[in-house]
């Protein structure tokens, strides 16, 4: 790829799309493999100058000079814990500004490219609360005042915690002569108030601000001594390490490294990315032995084996080795540029590991034994696996991410498809500072151009196991006219609508949908959705969903694992087998069959009856 030119796929953009769907498929899934998105090499400068100068270089001065820190001098402050919480502080507030993970053109947002703040302080947005028939006070999909109001109250909390210098800390002193205080504690109540409040208003928030993680480490800030401090925060990395370890463990994972390989950006050798690929590029483009080992052994046994000895280990240069092996393998994954581009969280992990189990070790009185509340220690390590233990055996009542299965390929995710025409009615309807992701495009491309890169996610959609489930289903319900559809990848248009999406499918379910008809009217067929749940940990099947979004659910049921890690991207045996165990009682043809057979659409419940009356029966 140039520097300033991307690598584009070798079609002709014009007839690109009078192509067969699948067929589009096979032919951006075969240039993925070896090109990636073929983003320009300046796109990574913009990224690396973002982590590296702003959040980095920005980050170590101000928890230095602010904590009375020569920020130049590393010796004096890599281990100093004041400059450690303000890492983190630092962390969320660029989280929840919208300018860290997800943020950018490989997360979407190509003008503006910070989603974030340009959407959470503009009334009338789209707000997603995650219990709203439960928890008072939180009905609604439009963002308020009160929403606005506290946004901004976190915002200030944050830069206030940033701002002051540390206070004394009798727990600290105690054990470290000459240290800089910790951030005043007084300061994390309200902000841990301020953050459940925006949870249950607006999940995408709360999600935004990576609260799994780091809302626990707030909360250890403000209540625990200082040694039970260190102890809870190693807790905490080890179980999102571990969990993320776990959750690699089945066919998902495997599907996941051959794509992200063929994005990373330094790696310049065809060969080695088809050799991720079975049979490269058309014959069988499944993972090969080798992806499943570099996925397994690089992956897995290092997030699982290597935190466990962090934790228990006592030995000095055992400890050394496994903390240099974590860095690396976080600065690893900061080097592919996956999508959704978690540069900031995979930075900051990398300091962690050097910080908790290099500057307080095990054998230095931070090991689990030398805590002074061993039960309450016992109910944090029970607290933290909680939500990762039910959202593996629960995946749909827990997003992916408090389920820690971070980049493990078995994530809640949809494809979206619109009638000819249909997708504008976004543009016209959504209160946002952007519009479509296609439509961004048209400030750089030319239509078909534009056209082309958004079949290059669906392509990378296509090349990880959901894709397969999710194009089937589309050929089961779309039939013939999925070919003249305009079929998008979900998580990229829903980053569009709600300012952030790390992947989370939960954020785009049919609650989403039922907002966006509120305020877009679409008719039967117009915008149809196929929605997939994660896979429980203890079955080998998922669970699907097919959304109208005039109707709401129309069909439920499931699919086995196995059929679609076994199918090809493109689906050449064409749709994998589904078990359907419900399908709404109604003949919803598609508007552009039928644009008048329905004057009032409606969104309904799975299950709900249907007023024939309004469906023209």
């Amino acid at each position: 790829m140039g520097f300033t030119q991307p690598d584009f796929p070798q079609v002709d953009p014009d007839t690109f799309g009078d192509r067969p769907f699948t067929e589009r498929l096979r032919v951006l899934g075969a240039h993925w493999a070896e090109y990636g998105f073929g983003t320009p090499k300046m796109v990574h400068v913009i990224y690396l100058l973002k982590v590296f100068v702003f959040y980095a270089g920005v980050g170590i001065t101000i928890a230095t000079l602010t904590s009375g820190l020569n920020p130049l001098h590393v010796t004096e402050w890599w281990n100093e814990p004041i400059v450690y919480q303000k890492a983190v502080l630092w962390t969320v507030l660029v989280e929840i500004l919208g300018i860290g993970g997800s943020w950018g053109p490989l997360a979407g947002h190509f003008k503006p490219m910070t989603g974030g703040i340009l959407y959470w302080l503009r009334p009338d947005t789209i707000r997603l609360p995650p219990w709203p028939g439960r928890v008072p006070l939180t009905a609604g999909d439009r963002r308020t005042p009160f929403d606005i109001a506290v946004y901004s109250l976190i915002l200030v909390n944050l830069v206030v915690a940033l701002a002051l210098p540390g206070v004394a800390s009798t727990s600290l002193n105690s054990v470290v002569a000459d240290n800089q205080g910790l951030v005043n504690p007084v300061l994390m109540y309200p902000l841990i108030a301020l953050l459940v409040v925006m949870g249950l208003r607006d999940k995408v928030v709360f999600i935004a601000a990576r609260s799994e993680q780091y809302l626990p480490a707030i909360v250890f800030f403000g209540l625990l001594p200082f040694v039970d401090m260190i102890l809870a925060l190693k807790l905490l990395i080890v179980t999102v390490w571990v969990g993320a370890g776990i959750s690699k463990m089945g066919h998902h994972f495997s599907m996941v490294i051959p794509p992200m390989l063929s994005n990373t950006p330094w790696l310049g050798s065809k060969a080695i990315k088809r050799a991720h690929y079975r049979n490269y590029p058309h014959d069988d483009m499944r993972p090969s032995k080798l992806a499943g080992g570099v996925g397994h052994v690089l992956g897995t046994i290092v997030e699982i084996v290597t935190p466990l000895v962090l934790l228990f280990s006592t030995n000095k240069w055992l400890t050394l080795a496994a903390v240099v092996l974590m860095v690396c393998f976080h600065l690893f994954i900061l080097s592919t540029f996956p999508l959704a581009v978690p540069l900031e969280w995979n930075l900051l992990f990398a300091f962690a590991a050097i910080f908790l189990f290099w500057g307080f070790p095990n054998w230095a009185g931070y090991g689990l034994s030398d805590t002074s509340m061993p039960w309450a220690m016992v109910l944090i390590a029970a607290a933290l696996c909680f939500f990762p233990v039910l959202g593996n055996l629960r995946p749909d009542l827990v997003s992916f991410l408090p389920s820690m299965r971070q980049y493990a390929g078995n994530w809640a995710t949809a494809t979206w498809a619109f009638a000819p025409g249909a997708e504008e009615k976004l543009n016209e309807h959504i209160v946002r500072p952007a519009k479509n992701t296609r439509t961004q495009l048209l400030a750089s491309y030319p239509p078909e151009v534009a056209d082309v890169v958004m079949h290059q996610l669906l392509a990378w959609r296509s090349m990880h196991s959901q894709g397969r489930a999710l194009f089937s289903l589309m050929m089961r319900h779309l039939g013939d006219d999925i070919d003249t559809y305009t079929l998008r990848e979900a998580e990229f248009s829903c980053n569009s609508l709600v300012a952030f999406n790390f992947g989370d499918g939960h954020l785009h379910d049919e609650k989403m949908i039922a907002a966006l008809q509120r305020r877009c009217n679409f008719a039967p067929g117009e915008f149809t959705v196929a929605w997939i749940e994660s896979q429980p940990i203890h079955k080998g099947t998922q669970r699907f969903k097919v959304i109208d979004a005039a109707l709401g659910v129309i069909e439920t049921g499931t699919y086995r694992v196995t059929d679609a890690i076994n199918e090809q991207p493109w689906l050449p045996n064409g749709p994998i087998p589904f078990d359907v165990d419900w399908t709404l009682d109604v003949d919803a043809r598609r508007a552009v069959t039928d644009p008048e057979m329905v004057r009032e659409p409606q969104m309904h419940s799975t299950g709900e009856a249907v007023d024939r009356k309004k469906v023209g029966q």
